[in-house]
Order: C-alpha cells, then sequence, then structure tokens
C-alpha cells in the first residue's frame, strides 16, 4: 500500500493527498507533527533526509517534494489523468503549479515564519504581512492568468494539478484572514473544487491527526 508522511495542515501534504483521493487510491497515513518537531527527530530523518513533508513511498520508490509526488502519481496512475492532453493546457497547468510552488510556497512556509519570529525577532503582526505580501504579490497575477485559462476549474472543465495546488493555497489565505474578494476567478474555481468529495475527504480538518 502506499504510504504518505504528511502533516493536517500542510498544504504541500494536502495537495498529495487531493491527488490520491481524486485516482481513488488508497494509502497509509503516517502523522508527522510539524508544532512538536517531529521532522526533525532523527526517526523521520531516517525516512526522509531532508526533514520535510509531504513523503511518499509506493514499494522501493521513495520520493519528496509535493510536486514530484503528484507528478509521479499522474504518471504511474493513470486512472484520472490531472493533466490536459492539449501542450498548450499542461503548459499552463505547470505554469499555475509553479507560481504557487515557486513564488509562494517557499516564503510562507513554516519553518520561514519561524525563522522570522525566532531569529530575527519579528511579531506576529509583522509575520502575518509578510505572509500576506506574498499571497497577494501571486494571487493578483494567477487571477489575471485564470481569467483566460478556466472554465469551471483553473484549465478548463476538468480537474487538473493546477487545482490540487491552489485550492491549499487559499486554504492558507483564509487561514490568515485574507480577503479574497479581488480574487472573484479563484474563489469560483476553488467553490466548485470545495464541492467535490475527493476535495472534502482530503481537506485538513478531516484528517485523522487533525487538531481544532
Amino acid at each position: 500500500m502506499l504510504q504518505l508522511f504528511g502533516y493536517w495542515r500542510s498544504s504541500a501534504s494536502f495537495r498529495v493527498r487531493l491527488v490520491l483521493q481524486l485516482k481513488g487510491l488508497s494509502y497509509e497515513q503516517h502523522p508527522v507533527n510539524l508544532r512538536q518537531g517531529e521532522q526533525r527527530e532523527k526517526a523521520y530523518r531516517r525516512v526522509n533526509p531532508q526533514g520535510l513533508v509531504p513523503f511518499l513511498i509506493d514499494g522501493e520508490v521513495q520520493i519528496g517534494q509535493s510536486v514530484a509526488i503528484m507528478e509521479y502519481l499522474d504518471e504511474t496512475y493513470p486512472a484520472y489523468p490531472l493533466m490536459p492532453s492539449a501542450a498548450e493546457d499542461r503548459a499552463r497547468v505547470r505554469q499555475i503549479v509553479n507560481m504557487i510552488a515557486c513564488d509562494i510556497h517557499p516564503l510562507n512556509n513554516l519553518r520561514v515564519l519561524n525563522y522570522l519570529e525566532q531569529e530575527l525577532g519579528q511579531g506576529k503582526a509583522h509575520r502575518d504581512k509578510w505572509y500576506c505580501h506574498w499571497i497577494d504579490e501571486t494571487f493578483t497575477a494567477l487571477e489575471q492568468l485564470l481569467m483566460t485559462t478556466a472554465g469551471v476549474y483553473s484549465v478548463g472543465n476538468e480537474v487538473t494539478l493546477a487545482d490540487c495546488m491552489l485550492v491549499p493555497q487559499v486554504y492558507n489565505a483564509r487561514r490568515f484572514n485574507m480577503t479574497l474578494s479581488d480574487y472573484p476567478t479563484i474563489e469560483r474555481i476553488v467553490a466548485n473544487c470545495e464541492q467535490l468529495q475527493a476535495f472534502i475527504q482530503a481537506a485538513p480538518a478531516s484528517q485523522p491527526d487533525a487538531q481544532a
């Protein structure tokens, strides 16, 4: 059985859970509590030397980094493909994936926020301002792009890897009480996705390690 090491509130773990759910793949969850620092413990470092989540084990195959995992699952388990057939549409999906994975996530993940507070002495207000700035900057451009690519979902009328990136990022924005009214296309796409059972089952609140 597939094994996924992750954390309920990790947006990167959320992305991978979405792919697993959309493809109807059974998997065993191994919670890694980021707030308690379990990712830095020797036991987990033996699984993933980078000490990050998510991490996937598929028999002899072991993969870190959420986008690599998502692409591996889509290529290895072709039922319910999450990349379009047309080359231009595939490129648009990759563009959206990279806007979130490269331009938002590295600046806003937990270890960066902790460094801002603990090492650089920035209080919560400054940390939150930093967080929201990088989402706003990318969402402004992403909204314009999605106005040209979206149907029901981010690229056309079928769920793709772009949606598996977008929904977790919006989840994070909501956690920080961001106002998303300037991004009506993003809000519409996410609302459509959140009606699907796979997105409900993969949501952070639905996970066995979820905390109030």
